[in-house]
């Protein structure tokens, strides 16, 4: 039986649901019906209930999952990463292929109001915080990123969502994007030190 006292069984049920909820709260907002959830996870609409009573407790535990997903991003990023320049590149790439300023579009303004009446959520942004502001604290030293670019400016970076045409192939059409855009808040001679987008994709 796992730390949280569920078996692996129930665990894996309950990861499954969130995962679900996380894809369909993205892509079709956060209105899409419990059997809907149910359905993506191969579960039946029962044990969706037995984890989650209601709506809200679910709209909590994926908002509780996308946190933990940004957080881990961007802190798995900075210790894998040699310089904050290219940390801060891998992590915004990785927002714009996952999907997180759809999934930030369809949550709000639930989840803003949710992190301030739960100590979970707002443990994990102030991580995600954190770990961002220590980025562009350590770029602006190294010179490589704008010195008027602040975290604020990389939060929005992080929501940014691009269409892709049905004809052309989406990751590398978000990743040209986001090298568009990222050259637009680092320092010039970064530009030529950044990894080639495919190291990010």
């Amino acid at each position: 039986m796992a730390a949280d006292g569920l078996r692996a069984d129930a665990r894996s049920n309950r990861d499954q649901i969130v995962a679900s909820a996380l894809i369909l709260f993205r892509d079709k907002g956060i209105d899409v019906s419990m059997k809907e959830v149910a359905d993506h996870a191969r579960v039946g609409v029962g044990t969706l209930y037995r984890r989650f009573p209601d709506r809200e407790a679910l709209i909590s535990a994926a908002s509780h999952a996308y946190l933990t997903g940004l957080a881990e991003g961007v802190t798995t990023a900075a210790r894998e990463e040699h310089d904050a320049w290219s940390a801060l590149r891998r992590f915004l790439h990785e927002c714009a292929r996952t999907g997180v300023g759809a999934f930030a579009s369809s949550v709000e303004p639930v989840l803003h109001n949710r992190i301030r009446g739960d100590a979970h959520l707002t443990e994990v942004r102030e991580t995600v915080v954190a770990a961002i502001t220590d980025l562009v604290t350590r770029a602006h030293a190294e010179g490589t990123l704008r010195p008027d670019v602040d975290a604020g400016d990389v939060a929005r970076l992080m929501t940014v969502q691009i269409y892709t045409r049905p004809d052309e192939e989406p990751t590398a059409a978000i990743a040209r994007v986001m090298d568009l855009l990222l050259d637009g808040i680092g320092v010039a001679s970064s530009s030529a030190e950044s990894s080639p987008s495919d190291r990010v994709v």
